[in-house]
Parts: C-alpha cells; sequence; structure tokens
C-alpha cells in the first residue's frame, strides 16, 4: 500500500480518538490530484525546501513513531507533514490528552492536510514557518514541553541559519525525556551532522521505501555553540 492509499478514514473510527464532529462541514478548495503528482510539483517548484519527489511509504511512517508511549505523551509536533502519510499514522493513535501539532509550508500541500484529516479535535494543521513552532503552541495554549517531534524537512539542504534554529526551537520544545525524530532518503549519509547537534543519535534502517531511507532518532541536544559551528 502506497501512502496515497494509507485509509485515513480508519483513523477517524479508532476508539481511543475522540469522535468527530457531527456537524462539520469539509474545507472548500481541496486540491486535486493524487498525493504523488502534488509532492512532485512542490517538490519541482520549491526545489530544496521539499524533502522528496514523492510521499514517504507506510512502513517509512511507521518507523518514524516507533517506539512512541502514547499513553504518556501530550504533545506531538510534526514539521515538514507533505501530503500526511506520518500524521495517518498520528491520528490512527493519538490518545484524547495527547495534541498534535502539523506544519506544513506550502500552502498546496497544507490544503490536502486540512482537508485529509479535516474534524479530528486533537489535530491543528498549521501553513506556516516550521522554525517558529514554539510560537504556535504558544497561540494555543499548549504546553511548552513537547515529547516529540517528526521531522520531514530537507534539514541538510537548509542554509546553516535556518537548519540551527529549527534544530534550536526543537530542543527548547522537547522535554527532558523528548526526542528529535528526521526522516531521510539518504541512510547514514548525515549521521556526523546529527551528532554534531546531539549527544545520542540512532539510525533506523528502512530498506522498503522507495528511495531506501531511514530515521535519525536524537536525544540531548548539544547547545546553541553546536549549531553555530555548523
Amino acid at each position: 500500500m502506497t501512502a496515497h492509499e494509507m485509509p485515513v478514514a480508519k483513523a477517524k473510527t479508532n476508539p481511543n480518538l475522540p469522535h468527530l464532529q457531527p456537524d462539520a462541514q469539509p474545507p472548500v478548495g481541496r486540491p486535486g490530484g493524487p498525493d504523488w503528482w502534488l509532492m512532485m510539483k512542490a517538490f519541482l517548484t520549491q526545489g530544496k525546501k521539499v524533502a522528496s519527489c514523492a510521499p514517504s511509504s507506510a512502513v517509512m511512517a511507521r518507523k518514524m513513531i516507533d517506539g512512541i508511549d502514547w499513553d504518556a505523551a501530550k504533545c506531538i509536533v510534526e514539521l515538514g507533514a507533505g501530503t500526511g502519510p506520518i500524521t495517518a499514522q498520528l491520528v490512527q493513535r493519538l490518545k484524547p490528552h495527547t495534541r498534535a501539532v502539523v506544519i506544513e509550508l506550502d500552502p498546496m500541500l497544507c490544503a490536502r492536510l486540512k482537508a485529509r484529516f479535516h474534524g479530528i479535535p486533537n489535530l491543528d494543521i498549521i501553513q506556516g514557518d516550521a522554525a517558529a513552532f514554539d510560537k504556535y503552541l504558544a497561540e494555543r495554549g499548549l504546553p511548552h514541553e513537547v515529547d516529540h517531534v517528526l521531522s520531514g524537512l530537507p534539514l541538510p539542504s537548509f542554509p546553516k541559519e535556518l537548519r540551527g534554529a529549527i534544530l534550536e526551537t526543537s530542543a527548547r520544545a522537547l522535554s527532558a525525556h523528548g526526542t528529535f525524530r528526521q526522516l531521510t532518503v539518504m541512510p547514514l549519509v548525515y549521521y556526523k551532522m546529527y551528532s554534531r547537534y546531539f549527544e545520542d543519535v540512532k539510525f533506523r534502517f528502512v530498506p522498503w521505501n522507495l528511495p531506501p531511507g531511514g530515521v535519525y532518532l536524537c536525544r540531548g541536544f548539544r547547545g546553541v555553540g553546536a549549531t553555530a559551528a555548523m
């Protein structure tokens, strides 16, 4: 099953999720076309701001959230959600006490996300800047401490200042036992880079993705000095 074929409706009937609003109406202006086409258009128009020209596979999306303690998690942030393959995995597992904040800069992709996940009460989808997600949390009265940050952004291709700002914002927001999880389609190539930012970096290889990739699981931010030196 590909990411764009993932049955999101299943997530809405998950007994762990609050019921959808009975009077909720789907948003207008939903972009047409399959997910792979929207990702391709975003990749061609946005260049290095988009991590891949195709949505992540369901296997990759599941690996991204593997090991999360859903009973303990109160706030999870996703950066660069694309068309939502990881978001779909999130909403299938969210407990009523957990809030998920999903941020996507591209307006076309964000419109697809809002249409696809419309009506889920503990999910916020925001068109905005990943480096400012702490501001979005404050605006919604959410806890300053985040349990997990899931990033689908192509951080290695970002300018040093922007990459550092996103990582510093994530580190300031993370709880003491929180994790920063970074998706990649270039296995282990940037391991040393993330090791400069975080004390503990593990890599989870996902061979059954196109192209093969994986997830960096990071803990223990080294501090602002690390980002300034990059």
